[in-house]
C-alpha cells in the first residue's frame, strides 16, 4: 500500500497498559518502516461505558473478549477514515495459529503406547504447578496434555473451547444438563473434518476453522464492532482468489515444523523488519484476568453472583462462586470462563429480562 500510494497510508493500533498484552511497539515499528501515518490508542477497562454498548450491538450471548479492543480500534479509526483493511483470514488461509503446530505434534505423541502416555508422561505433567495465567508455560503444557490423547476432533475441540465437557458437567444444573443432553459440540465441528475428504490433518483443521471459527466468531466480531461506529472493514485475505490459492498449496508451505505461515513469512522478508516476522504470535488477547482481579472485580461479582443470575437455573451457584473465588485469589486462571458467564448474564438482563 505504501509503495502504491501517493500519500502516507494511515495505520491504527490498539494496546493495553498491561505490557504482556500490548503489541503497540511492534505495530509502531512496522508503521515507521513503511512510512505510515500511525495512530495508537490505549484501552482501559471502563465496563460501564463499553459493555452495554457491546451487548446491545451483538444481540446474542457473544463471548469473544477481543470485541472490546476491536470496538475501540474501530471507533478511533473511524475518526480518520470510513473504510479500513484488516488481516482477518490470514491465519486460516496460511496456518497462523500455534494450535496448528500443536495439533501436528499431538499426532506424533498419539502414536506412543497408551500406557506410557497415561502412567508416565501425563502423570508427570499433572504435577506441574497451576496458575500463572493462560499464557504461562505450565498452564499451556497441562492444557496440551489433557487433549493430546483424545481423538482428533475431540482434541481440537478441547483446545478451542472455553468450557470442555468435564467443565460443563461441573457447572451445569441438573435441569440444564437434561435440556442440553441431545446436543454435542463435537457433532457441530466433526463434519468439516470429514468434509476435508482425505486432505492432511492441517488442511482439514484449516477447513474446519474457515467454515466455523472464522464466519461465526471473527467476522461477526469485526463486522458488528466496526458497523457500530459506521466504519466499513474489508479483509483482503478473504478475497476468493487468495483463499483458493492458499487451499491449493501443499501443507509444508503453510506449516513447516513449528514455523507457522511459512510461505507468507518467506514472501514478507523483503517488506517487514525481522523483529516482527520472527516473533511469537500473540493474538488479539485482552487482559480480562487482570481486570477481574482489579477494576472489574466488583462489577463481575455484582453481575454473575447476583440473586437474579444464580436463580436462572442454568448453573450450580456453588460452581459459579468457585470460579470467581479461585480466580480472584490467583489460585487459577478462569478469565475466559468468567467472561463468558458475564456476557451471558448481561445478555439476559438486556434482552430477556
Amino acid at each position: 500500500m505504501s509503495e502504491a500510494s501517493s500519500t502516507p497510508v494511515k495505520t491504527f493500533s490498539i494496546g493495553f497498559e498491561e505490557q504482556d498484552f500490548s503489541e503497540l511497539h511492534h505495530a509502531r515499528r512496522v508503521a515507521e518502516h513503511v512510512g505510515a501515518e500511525h495512530h495508537e490508542f490505549i484501552v482501559r477497562p471502563d465496563a460501564l461505558e463499553v459493555l452495554p454498548t457491546l451487548v446491545e450491538h451483538y444481540g446474542e450471548p457473544y463471548a469473544d473478549s477481543s470485541a472490546i479492543p476491536t470496538y475501540y480500534v474501530s471507533r478511533e479509526t473511524r475518526r480518520h477514515v470510513t473504510v479500513a483493511l484488516n488481516g482477518d483470514g490470514g491465519d486460516e488461509c496460511f496456518a497462523g495459529y500455534e494450535r496448528y503446530a500443536v495439533m501436528k505434534f499431538a499426532e506424533t505423541y498419539h502414536r506412543l503406547p497408551a500406557k506410557l502416555r497415561k502412567h508416565f508422561v501425563e502423570r508427570a505433567f499433572e504435577m506441574l504447578p497451576s496458575g500463572g495465567g493462560g499464557r504461562s508455560f505450565f498452564t499451556r503444557a497441562k492444557r496440551f496434555m489433557r487433549g493430546a490423547s483424545l481423538p482428533r476432533v475431540e482434541r481440537y475441540l478441547r483446545w478451542v473451547s472455553v468450557f470442555d465437557t468435564p467443565d460443563k458437567h461441573e457447572l451445569y444444573s441438573d435441569d440444564f444438563k437434561h435440556e442440553t443432553a441431545g446436543w454435542s459440540a463435537t457433532s457441530w465441528l466433526e463434519p468439516w473434518f470429514v468434509h476435508a475428504n482425505g486432505s492432511g490433518l492441517l488442511d482439514a483443521t484449516l477447513l474446519a476453522d474457515t467454515m466455523t471459527y472464522l464466519p461465526n466468531d471473527l467476522l461477526v466480531k469485526v463486522d458488528i464492532a466496526s458497523m457500530a461506529v459506521s466504519l466499513e472493514a474489508r479483509s483482503p485475505f478473504l478475497d476468493h482468489h487468495v483463499i483458493e490459492f492458499a487451499a491449493s498449496l501443499p501443507e509444508n508451505l503453510k506449516l513447516r515444523g513449528l514455523t507457522t505461515k511459512y510461505l507468507l513469512k518467506k514472501v514478507l522478508k523483503r517488506l517487514l523488519p525481522s523483529e516482527n516476522l520472527d516473533r511469537r504470535k500473540m493474538g488479539f488477547g485482552v487482559p480480562i484476568g487482570h481486570w477481574f482481579r482489579g477494576e472489574l472485580q466488583n462489577f463481575l461479582r455484582e453481575t454473575i453472583l447476583s440473586q437474579k443470575a444464580l436463580a436462572r437455573g442454568l448453573f450450580k451457584p456453588e460452581a459459579v462462586r468457585r470460579l470467581v473465588e479461585l480466580h480472584t485469589r490467583r489460585e487459577r486462571d478462569f478469565s475466559h470462563q468468567l467472561w463468558t458467564l458475564l456476557m451471558l448474564e448481561l445478555w439476559f438482563q438486556k434482552f430477556i429480562d
